[in-house]
């Protein structure tokens, strides 16, 4: 059975179609996958069960790497395209079955992603995102996070400045959270971001004794995956990070502001999402007209309410 699923371009976004991709490798054993994504998640599937192909889609003028996945793929007579981005090229591809991604509704996006396949999942609840780690993956995670002191994880980044929490309020709650008598005292901290991110998240990575701070910067994201996977706890913005952790099931504390937190906060048992005090619309009714790396919407989300949140989500899942 040969199966072509198109995932999403945004880590975050191709993060949360994972559970759809997982029901099937659970339910069809005999399935052989090709998956086509774009660059930025294309390393957290590489290790998925019984992958054939992994197209990855660089963006070109005019669209034209849909046409390069359509010459990739026509020769092929697909059993099934499970189409998460809606695209006109699995149209033009002949299939015995077909499903696609349609206009979202307002629900949480796994529950608009698994809507994709609802027939076959007849009534059955929508499946929660899944990470596959590769071996050499989780070797590299052993060298980079050793057994020790438990990890607490940090993603002080985001794609749109407005989102990110301030490096200071990373910095106090850091303080807060690991001094003596802490929630999660004399732990060690680990800060993940892109390459081009280490500039602006510098002052973060100097507050973090040497010898408590584990920098996991710039790195693909299996190798981030499985580093986080040896975390006792992962706080960090609304990013594509925020729901790899959740998907490994990792406690995930999610902070919003500007954001969607019903559409796009962290999934699963494990996961709750902070916010702050203002709507959406109020935060961004103050916009700046010019957005910078230092501009954020996010100042007015207290240390004090994210620690409790964080302090709370230890005790849960103690």
């Amino acid at each position: 059975m040969k199966i072509l699923f198109i995932t999403a371009n945004r880590v975050g976004d191709a993060v949360l179609t994972t559970g759809v991709l997982a029901w099937l490798a659970d339910h069809y054993p005999d399935a052989r996958f090709t998956i086509a994504c774009g660059p930025y998640g294309a390393a957290l599937f590489r290790a998925v069960p019984r992958l054939d192909r992994l197209i990855v889609m660089r963006k070109k003028k005019a669209n034209l790497h849909w046409v390069d996945l359509w010459k990739q793929c026509v020769g092929t007579r697909w059993d099934m395209i499970v189409d998460m981005r809606n695209s006109a090229v699995s149209r033009l591809l002949v299939a015995e079955r077909k499903f696609f991604h349609s206009r979202g509704s307002g629900a949480h996006k796994i529950i608009d992603n698994a809507a994709v396949i609802a027939l076959l999942l007849d009534g059955a609840p929508p499946p929660d995102p899944c990470i596959w780690l590769a071996a050499d993956a989780a070797g590299a995670a052993e060298t980079l996070v050793p057994a020790g002191p438990p990890v607490l994880a940090l993603g002080p980044a985001a794609n749109w400045p407005l989102k990110q929490w301030p490096v200071t309020s990373f910095i106090e709650l850091v303080g807060e959270l690991t001094a003596p008598g802490g929630a999660m005292s004399g732990a060690r901290v680990m800060i993940v971001a892109d390459g081009h991110e280490r500039v602006q998240i510098e002052p973060l990575l100097r507050a973090v004794p040497d010898d408590r701070r584990i920098e996991i910067i710039g790195r693909d994201l299996q190798t981030a995956a499985a580093c986080l996977n040896r975390a006792r706890l992962y706080v960090g913005n609304d990013s594509g990070l925020m729901h790899l952790s959740a998907a490994l099931g990792i406690p995930t504390l999610g902070l919003f502001g500007p954001g969607f937190p019903a559409v796009y906060g962290p999934w699963g048992k494990n996961c709750v999402c902070v916010t702050t005090p203002e709507s959406r619309a109020e935060l961004m009714a103050r916009a700046p007209a010019i957005v910078t790396p230092q501009s954020t919407l996010m100042d007015t989300l207290s240390v004090a309410r994210v620690a409790e949140a964080a302090q709370m989500l230890l005790n849960k899942t103690a």
